[in-house]
């Protein structure tokens, strides 16, 4: 590097992101150690908290509003059905579609987890009032939406080639 050049760790936009990065990555440490005791992994509730929250919703809409790849629902899926908290159910109007729907014992695990979760973020975000949270908050969704644009220009360029 040469003595003229800004380090990145030096920025302080890349300090915030890194700041960010590591938050995240603890809190889904800390949020699995939580969890532990009901036998579900973080990618798990993702899964049944959108399911408590849309249920009916389909397979394919699931693993987008995730961010994940069908495989990877392909795989988390199967496991919730072999435990009996979530089953698949076909939908009326097309027979390809497959509509999710959480079972009573997936409701009842679902809230018993979502009060882990919410009691974990409660703690941590203890020292920043409302209007800090929801700064944050827009921040963050900014910044995803802005990916998610350049990600989907960047699906569009690759199928035009």
């Amino acid at each position: 590097m040469n003595e003229n050049q800004v380090l990145p760790w030096d920025h302080p936009r890349f300090r915030t992101w890194i700041a960010v990065a590591r938050a995240c990555q603890l809190m889904q440490l800390t949020l699995t150690r939580n969890l532990a005791h009901l036998d579900l992994k973080p990618p798990h509730l993702d899964i049944l908290a959108n399911l408590y929250k849309r249920e009916g919703i389909s397979q394919q809409e699931l693993a987008r509003k995730l961010l994940v790849g069908r495989s990877n629902m392909s795989m988390l899926l199967p496991q919730l059905e072999k435990r009996g908290l979530v089953e698949r159910r076909g939908d009326g109007r097309d027979r390809r579609v497959l509509r999710l729907y959480l079972t009573k014992e997936g409701k009842n695990l679902t809230e018993k987890a979502l009060k882990i979760q919410t009691a974990l973020i409660d703690q941590v975000m203890a020292g920043s009032d409302e209007e800090r949270c929801i700064q944050t908050s827009e921040q963050m969704e900014r910044i995803v939406a802005m990916l998610l644009e350049e990600d989907e220009a960047d699906m569009v360029s690759a199928a035009s080639r």
